[in-house]
């Protein structure tokens, strides 16, 4: 099988392009299955053969089961791929997905489709904790952001073609409506598992296993074109080695030993950092747009059917509007992409508040109604192009080689619980409180900025050795770290291949 592997084929650049290809069909099944549901609940046969008609609660419980499937998969994953490695994780991970779907387009009632959702969860939780760590171990550190922005295209792309799908089949009656939907989840899956055994392991997970010879090949043919002696290859290889020797003497923490045990690598520190990073994510509102934006458009005095269009509209809006965070997110760097995204999303959806108001929509409902809709675009698109993809790739870099995977699980559990927190809460504050629910998550946008700006150090333009650096610093506010982090270079306490470039400007 190794003699196979494309990486005797394609060498550089488009060896990672292809990595990234291969990642993308992950990330493209993780949006579908995101947005697939949307469909089926409105299905009418599906509505009756599980027996939902009046049951709203149990409608969106059977979505809501799935939030808790992504977290037991993202933690078998993460133990998991740190020990059998990248590669055959996400084969498991593939297989489990497949499984999930099987059941979910053969359910015949509301127990088995809730056992099918837990299960398609954790085949979904399980692969979103190892590709993008997959990724980010394999991509260059220069374009590091570009590879997971590009994933997160076919993120979106998913979840288009999950509503254009749905949107084509609302005339059809039976279960074909539902089922099919459904069962179109098996092709990214199927074409994945059957295709990730020809493309390289993770070198530096090669190198943590002893396997050096093999992870010096493939980073060669990443970062050499096959030169294993190229300068580029043998200091990033030098670099990798240093850091599991480092790693080891600190022993490799446990899930629960990473959530409070002090150490010098700061482990803790960083997975508070990535949990909680996806929950405010979810606080700045992109679950409660993505759900009640037709919603919004009905107030305009819309039909239905404009309203289902408009949306439809709105996610290809959205899908092309993640292409901008692939040309600025390693030029503009993590930070200020996430400082100017939440700003904007937090006018954008301040404004679709005001604009909602009743009194105010009462006077001129088609303006107020066509500037609430304008805004809802906006919205979704400075979200597409900022806090999409951030709090995806910022856990993936910021961990140690030894707990990386288990770090990516983390991030997958913040993302679930900052899901579920959203979808439990909005119902009942839309319910009691109307037009202010935007205005209250409008406000998080502008309480994430101070927050990213303290904790959170840049991390574009770095390779994953020189973070352990950076995250090795006493204090965890940015301007006091990087104090530390210049006082220790000029006393020649540390060193980073780069330490003789232009400092990039990590304290915006």
């Amino acid at each position: 099988m190794r003699l196979f592997n494309i990486y005797h084929h394609f060498k550089g650049h488009n060896l990672v392009l292809m990595i990234n290809l291969a990642a993308g069909l992950s990330i493209f099944f993780f949006g579908y299955d995101q947005g697939v549901m949307s469909g089926v609940n409105i299905s009418p046969d599906y509505v009756s053969l599980m027996g939902l008609e009046t049951n709203e609660a149990l409608l969106g419980g059977v979505v809501a089961v799935y939030y808790a499937g992504t977290l037991i998969g993202a933690l078998m994953a993460g133990w998991i791929s740190d020990r059998t490695g990248r590669i055959k994780t996400i084969v498991l991970g593939c297989i489990i997905g497949v499984f999930g779907a099987c059941l979910q387009t053969s359910a015949q009632n509301i127990a088995w489709m809730i056992c099918s959702r837990i299960i398609t969860g954790i085949g979904t939780g399980h692969l979103n904790a190892v590709v993008p760590v997959w990724s980010a171990e394999t991509s260059h550190h220069t374009s590091r952001g570009q590879m997971i922005a590009m994933e997160f295209t076919l993120n979106i792309l998913g979840v288009v073609v999950a509503y254009w799908i749905a949107y084509g089949l609302a005339s059809t009656e039976g279960g074909f409506r539902w089922r099919f939907p459904i069962a179109f989840q098996l092709i990214p899956l199927i074409i994945l598992a059957a295709c990730i055994v020809f493309f390289p392991e993770s070198p530096r997970w090669l190198i943590k296993q002893g396997r050096t010879e093999e992870g010096l090949e493939i980073l060669a043919a990443l970062r050499g074109n096959g030169d294993p002696n190229d300068p580029e290859v043998t200091r990033e290889y030098n670099d990798i080695v240093e850091a599991v020797r480092l790693e080891k003497t600190e022993g490799e923490p446990g899930y629960i030993s990473m959530l409070g045990k002090k150490d010098k690598l700061n482990i803790a520190r960083r997975v508070h950092l990535s949990v909680w990073l996806q929950i405010i994510q979810e606080l700045t509102g992109i679950g409660v747009i993505t759900v009640y934006a037709p919603l919004v458009f009905s107030s305009a005095g819309f039909s239905d059917k404009t309203s289902q269009l408009l949306s439809g509209i709105n996610n290809i809006s959205y899908m092309l509007s993640t292409l901008v965070a692939v040309f600025t997110l390693d030029k503009w760097g993590r930070r200020f992409t996430l400082f100017y995204g939440a700003a904007c999303q937090g006018i954008s959806l301040i404004l679709v508040a005001v604009l909602t108001k009743p009194e105010l929509m009462a006077k001129n409902p088609l303006g107020y109604g066509i500037g609430a809709t304008v805004f809802t675009f906006l919205y979704t698109a400075f979200f597409g192009m900022t806090w999409l993809t951030v709090p995806w790739l910022y856990p993936v870099e910021i961990y140690p080689t030894n707990v990386r995977a288990k770090g990516g699980a983390w991030s997958v559990v913040g993302w679930s619980v900052g899901n579920a927190l959203v979808m439990e809460i909005t119902p009942p504050m839309i319910s009691a409180i109307g037009w202010i629910t935007f205005l209250i998550f409008g406000v998080f946008n502008f309480l994430a900025i101070p927050i990213v700006w303290a904790l959170y150090p840049e991390t574009s333009n770095k390779t994953l050795e020189e973070l352990d650096v950076v995250f090795s610093t006493k204090s965890m506010l940015v301007w006091r770290a990087d104090r530390e982090l210049s006082h220790r270079l000029a006393a020649k306490e540390i060193y980073t291949h780069t330490e003789n470039k232009k400092q990039d400007n990590d304290s915006f």
